[in-house]
C-alpha cells in the first residue's frame, strides 16, 4: 500500500522535472515473475524505473539503507520499505547466499524483481563487469531476464552528488534473455558467468556505455586510494610533535652549559699557551747551551774563547774544528 501511495507522490514530481522518456516497455509481461537487471548510474535509477513500470518492482537495496537508529533511521526505513526494496548484505560469502535467498523468495512470489548486476553504482559513468548472482537466481527461480538501460541519470546525480541537476532522462528495455537452456546448472560458475556476460552485453548495446572489464567496486577503491596519496603529498607537514615523541631541544640558550664549554675552552687554550711557552723556553735553554753564553754585542768570536772552554760544539783552544759528515 504504502508502494503506491510513495509512487503517487513522485510520479508529478519526476515528470514535470525530469520528462523521462521509455522505450520497450511492451517486454515486461503483465503477470509472472521476471528479473529487470538495469545499469546503475545514480541514486535516483530506483525512482525512474518504477515510474515508467506499471507493476510493483521489488529492489534489492543494501542494508546501510534500513541500519539508521532514531528518527532519521525510522524514517529512511519507512521510505525505501515504501519504495519497494528489501535490504540485503553485500558483505560476501554467506551474506551473497541471503541476498540470492531473499531474491528467489521475492520471484517466488510472482514479482518483478529490480537487481544491478555490478552491485554498486558506477563511479565515473561507465559500465563495469557484472556479478553471477543474476544469473544463479534466474537458474533457481526459473525466470528470464530483462535488460533496462538508464540513461543520463549519471549526469543527473553522479555518485557524490548530493542535489540533482535537472534534465532529461531515458529508459530503454530490452527483449527478455530465456536461459532456460542452462536449468540445472545453478552451481556451475563457468555457465553464471557466460550468462551475466550475456547481460552485460545487452546493457552495454542498450545504453552505449563503454564496457570496463572490471568490477565497479574495485574501481572505487582504486579512486579512493588515489585521492588520499594525493591529499596526503599535497597536505603540509605538522610542526607539532605528536603524542610519545621527544620534542625538539629548546633553542634559548643554556647558559650553564656554555660557561662549562668556554671555562673548557680556555682551560684548553692556557695549557696549550703554557706547553708552548715551556717548549720554547726549553728549546732556547738548550740553544744557549749549544752555542755557549753570548756577550751583550753579540756571539763571542771563536778566537776570544779562553783555552779550557768546554762549551758542547765548541772545539779548545789552539785546535781546529772538526768538520762532521751531514
Amino acid at each position: 500500500m504504502l508502494y503506491w501511495v510513495v509512487k503517487a507522490i513522485l510520479t508529478p514530481i519526476l515528470r514535470v522535472f525530469w520528462r523521462p522518456w521509455v522505450e520497450g516497455l511492451e517486454h515486461v509481461p503483465a503477470r509472472g515473475p521476471v528479473i529487470l537487471a538495469s545499469n546503475h548510474l545514480s541514486f535516483l535509477d530506483s525512482f525512474f524505473l518504477p515510474l515508467v513500470v506499471p507493476r510493483r518492482i521489488t529492489f534489492l537495496a543494501k542494508s546501510d539503507y534500513f541500519t539508521g537508529v532514531g528518527l532519521k533511521g525510522w524514517s529512511k526505513r519507512k521510505f525505501f520499505s515504501g519504495v519497494g526494496q528489501v535490504p540485503i548484505d553485500r558483505s560476501g560469502g554467506r551474506a551473497s547466499e541471503g541476498a540470492l535467498r531473499t531474491g528467489v523468495r521475492v520471484l517466488g512470489n510472482g514479482e518483478l524483481l529490480g537487481i544491478y548486476p555490478e552491485g554498486t553504482r558506477s563511479p565515473d559513468g561507465r559500465l563495469y563487469r557484472g556479478k553471477i548472482g543474476v544469473a544463479r537466481m534466474a537458474l533457481e527461480a526459473g525466470v528470464p531476464v530483462i535488460p533496462v538501460a538508464m540513461i543520463g541519470t549519471f549526469e543527473v546525480q553522479p555518485l557524490g552528488r548530493l542535489v540533482p541537476r535537472i534534465r532529461r532522462v531515458g529508459i530503454r528495455i530490452g527483449r527478455p534473455l530465456d536461459f532456460s537452456r542452462y536449468a540445472g546448472m545453478a552451481d556451475d560458475r563457468f555457465v553464471l558467468r557466460s550468462m551475466t556476460d550475456e547481460i552485460m552485453y545487452e546493457l552495454m548495446s542498450l545504453s552505449g556505455q563503454e564496457y570496463v572489464d572490471m568490477y565497479a567496486q574495485r574501481r572505487k577503491e582504486e579512486l579512493a586510494a588515489a585521492r588520499e596519496a594525493q591529499a596526503a603529498s599535497a597536505a603540509p607537514a605538522d610542526p607539532r610533535p605528536e603524542a610519545g615523541t621527544r620534542s625538539e631541544p629548546d633553542p634559548r640558550p643554556d647558559t650553564g652549559s656554555r660557561s662549562e664549554t668556554a671555562a673548557r675552552s680556555e682551560a684548553g687554550s692556557r695549557s696549550e699557551t703554557a706547553a708552548r711557552s715551556e717548549a720554547g723556553s726549553r728549546s732556547e735553554t738548550a740553544a744557549r747551551s749549544e752555542t755557549g753564553p753570548r756577550s751583550e754585542n753579540g756571539p763571542r768570536p771563536l778566537q776570544d774563547r779562553r783555552a779550557g772552554d768546554s762549551s758542547p760544539g765548541v772545539p779548545p783552544a789552539g785546535e781546529p774544528p772538526v768538520r762532521r759528515a751531514v
